[in-house]
């Protein structure tokens, strides 16, 4: 029991001691934002003379090669980018000219019909003339043939003196 206590107050001695490290210690300064900043150049210290003059071409090659192929590779975009909007303008003016086609033989297929329609409804027109003109015939000669009855029948009347049968059934004769 006695090295459980004697442990529990080297503990407690441990924790007082950092906390008082803690405290008595400032707090840490706050870290400013991350600015960035470009590199600096290297300076070109000049080991011998022409090794120095050769550095700065190589450099200045390197980067022109770079800023080249920067803008080949944007080129080669554009041109890419150019490529497809073309390609769906052409797809767009194709699908567009086949709907007009399209349209435009809707279009006519209806004027068709609508002839085709226009003549029937002629056709009936003329077939039902035809027919009310044939029924005026028939009623015309009909009535011819009954008017001819009516005068044989009235001749035969006057030649006989007899009265016709259906005179004036209404008053008795």
């Amino acid at each position: 029991m006695g090295e459980e206590q004697h442990e529990s107050n080297k503990d407690i001695a441990l924790e007082t001691e950092s906390l008082s490290t803690l405290i008595s210690t400032s707090p840490p300064e706050p870290k400013s934002s991350p600015v960035t900043t470009p590199p600096p150049e290297k300076e070109n210290t000049p080991q011998s003379g022409d090794n120095a003059g050769l550095e700065i071409v190589v450099t200045e090659k390197r980067m022109a090669l770079i800023k080249a192929w920067e803008e080949n590779e944007k080129t080669r975009a554009d041109n890419k980018a150019y490529t497809k909007i073309s390609a769906i303008g052409a797809w767009e003016n194709t699908k567009r000219a086949a709907i007009e086609a399209d349209l435009k033989q809707i279009e006519e297929d209806i004027e068709n019909e609508k002839a085709k329609q226009r003549e029937k409804m002629k056709n009936k027109m003329a077939a039902i003339h035809k027919e009310a003109e044939e029924k005026r015939a028939a009623i015309i000669a009909k009535k011819g043939q009954d008017l001819i009855k009516v005068e044989e029948a009235a001749a035969k009347f006057h030649a006989t003196g007899t009265l016709p049968s259906r005179l004036f059934k209404c008053f008795g004769f």
